[in-house]
Protein backbone atom coordinates (compact mmCIF):
# COMPACT_ATOMS: atom_id res chain seq x y z
CA UNK A 1 0.00 0.00 0.00
CA UNK A 2 1.01 3.54 -0.72
CA UNK A 3 2.30 5.61 1.99
CA UNK A 4 0.78 9.25 1.42
CA UNK A 5 0.69 11.80 4.08
CA UNK A 6 -2.02 14.10 4.92
CA UNK A 7 -1.84 17.16 7.10
CA UNK A 8 -3.92 19.86 9.14
CA UNK A 9 -2.62 22.64 10.53
CA UNK A 10 -0.44 21.16 13.56
CA UNK A 11 -0.04 17.61 12.10
CA UNK A 12 1.18 15.28 9.23
CA UNK A 13 -0.50 11.70 9.38
CA UNK A 14 -1.06 8.75 8.09
CA UNK A 15 -3.19 6.42 10.20
CA UNK A 16 -5.01 3.70 8.64
CA UNK A 17 -7.59 1.51 10.57
CA UNK A 18 -8.74 -1.93 9.40
CA UNK A 19 -12.64 -1.45 11.63
CA UNK A 20 -14.63 -4.75 11.53
CA UNK A 21 -18.31 -5.05 14.15
CA UNK A 22 -21.11 -7.02 13.90
CA UNK A 23 -25.13 -6.92 14.42
CA UNK A 24 -26.69 -7.75 17.81
CA UNK A 25 -26.89 -11.60 18.28
CA UNK A 26 -24.28 -11.56 14.84
CA UNK A 27 -27.91 -11.37 12.61
CA UNK A 28 -27.56 -11.70 9.25
CA UNK A 29 -29.57 -8.64 8.20
CA UNK A 30 -27.09 -6.64 6.67
CA UNK A 31 -28.53 -7.69 3.08
CA UNK A 32 -30.62 -6.09 0.00
CA UNK A 33 -31.75 -2.93 0.58
CA UNK A 34 -30.66 -2.60 4.50
CA UNK A 35 -26.58 -3.38 2.68
CA UNK A 36 -27.38 -0.60 -0.18
CA UNK A 37 -28.96 2.00 2.30
CA UNK A 38 -25.94 1.17 4.88
CA UNK A 39 -23.00 1.57 2.52
CA UNK A 40 -24.60 4.85 1.44
CA UNK A 41 -24.94 5.69 5.16
CA UNK A 42 -21.08 4.90 6.17
CA UNK A 43 -19.74 6.55 3.05
CA UNK A 44 -21.75 10.19 4.21
CA UNK A 45 -21.29 10.13 7.50
CA UNK A 46 -16.98 9.30 6.61
CA UNK A 47 -16.93 12.40 4.06
CA UNK A 48 -18.76 14.11 6.39
CA UNK A 49 -16.48 13.89 9.47
CA UNK A 50 -13.48 14.29 6.71
CA UNK A 51 -12.30 10.79 7.32
CA UNK A 52 -11.11 8.64 4.06
CA UNK A 53 -13.27 5.76 3.19
CA UNK A 54 -10.58 3.47 1.37
CA UNK A 55 -12.46 0.00 1.41
CA UNK A 56 -16.10 -1.03 2.34
CA UNK A 57 -16.73 -4.57 2.90
CA UNK A 58 -20.34 -5.78 4.18
CA UNK A 59 -21.10 -9.33 4.75
CA UNK A 60 -24.70 -9.90 6.06
CA UNK A 61 -23.24 -10.38 9.80
CA UNK A 62 -20.58 -7.81 10.00
CA UNK A 63 -18.91 -4.69 8.21
CA UNK A 64 -15.55 -4.31 7.81
CA UNK A 65 -13.88 -0.97 6.68
CA UNK A 66 -10.76 0.46 5.95
CA UNK A 67 -10.44 4.33 7.02
CA UNK A 68 -8.13 6.62 7.51
CA UNK A 69 -8.73 8.99 10.21
CA UNK A 70 -7.24 12.23 11.63
CA UNK A 71 -5.58 11.08 14.79
CA UNK A 72 -6.74 14.41 16.39
CA UNK A 73 -10.28 13.10 15.95
CA UNK A 74 -9.68 9.58 16.43
CA UNK A 75 -10.85 6.47 15.36
CA UNK A 76 -13.02 5.82 18.06
CA UNK A 77 -15.05 9.04 17.69
CA UNK A 78 -15.64 7.75 14.25
CA UNK A 79 -16.98 4.36 14.64
CA UNK A 80 -19.26 5.36 17.47
CA UNK A 81 -20.67 8.21 15.05
CA UNK A 82 -21.15 5.61 12.16
CA UNK A 83 -22.49 3.02 14.57
CA UNK A 84 -24.66 5.48 16.53
CA UNK A 85 -25.99 7.71 13.14
CA UNK A 86 -26.91 4.46 11.09
CA UNK A 87 -28.43 2.46 14.02
CA UNK A 88 -30.84 5.52 14.04
CA UNK A 89 -31.37 5.54 10.46
CA UNK A 90 -31.91 2.29 9.53
CA UNK A 91 -34.07 1.04 12.05
CA UNK A 92 -36.15 3.84 11.59
CA UNK A 93 -36.12 3.36 7.55
CA UNK A 94 -36.31 -0.64 8.07
CA UNK A 95 -39.06 -1.16 11.07
CA UNK A 96 -38.37 -5.19 11.03
CA UNK A 97 -34.74 -4.28 12.42
CA UNK A 98 -36.81 -3.53 15.68
CA UNK A 99 -38.81 -6.48 15.83
CA UNK A 100 -35.51 -8.55 15.45
CA UNK A 101 -32.75 -6.90 17.92
CA UNK A 102 -33.02 -4.42 20.93
CA UNK A 103 -29.81 -2.59 19.38
CA UNK A 104 -28.66 -2.94 15.75
CA UNK A 105 -25.25 -3.31 16.53
CA UNK A 106 -22.61 -4.93 19.73
CA UNK A 107 -21.30 -2.22 21.90
CA UNK A 108 -17.53 -3.71 20.58
CA UNK A 109 -16.11 -3.60 17.71
CA UNK A 110 -12.13 -4.71 16.27
CA UNK A 111 -9.63 -1.75 15.17
CA UNK A 112 -6.17 -2.63 13.83
CA UNK A 113 -3.48 -0.48 12.36
CA UNK A 114 -2.79 -0.93 8.72
CA UNK A 115 0.09 -3.88 8.88
CA UNK A 116 -1.23 -4.80 12.49
CA UNK A 117 -3.18 -7.96 12.98
CA UNK A 118 -3.12 -10.74 10.30
CA UNK A 119 -6.35 -11.62 8.83
CA UNK A 120 -7.16 -14.89 11.05
CA UNK A 121 -7.04 -12.26 13.99
CA UNK A 122 -9.94 -10.23 12.25
CA UNK A 123 -11.96 -13.57 11.79
CA UNK A 124 -10.85 -14.89 15.09
CA UNK A 125 -12.69 -11.74 16.65
CA UNK A 126 -15.56 -12.00 14.04
CA UNK A 127 -16.54 -15.82 14.52
CA UNK A 128 -16.21 -15.08 18.53
CA UNK A 129 -19.24 -12.78 18.29
CA UNK A 130 -21.33 -15.74 17.36
CA UNK A 131 -21.18 -16.72 21.14
CA UNK A 132 -20.00 -13.39 22.93
CA UNK A 133 -23.69 -11.53 22.20
CA UNK A 134 -25.95 -14.23 23.28
CA UNK A 135 -27.38 -15.16 26.67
Amino acid sequence: MNTSYKSNNNIVYSCKYHVVWCPKYRRKVLVGEIECRLKELIRDICSELQAELIELELMPDHVHLLVEVDPQFGIHKLIKAIKGRTSRILRKEFPALTTKLPTLWTNSYFVSTVGGAPISIIKQYIESQKTSQRG
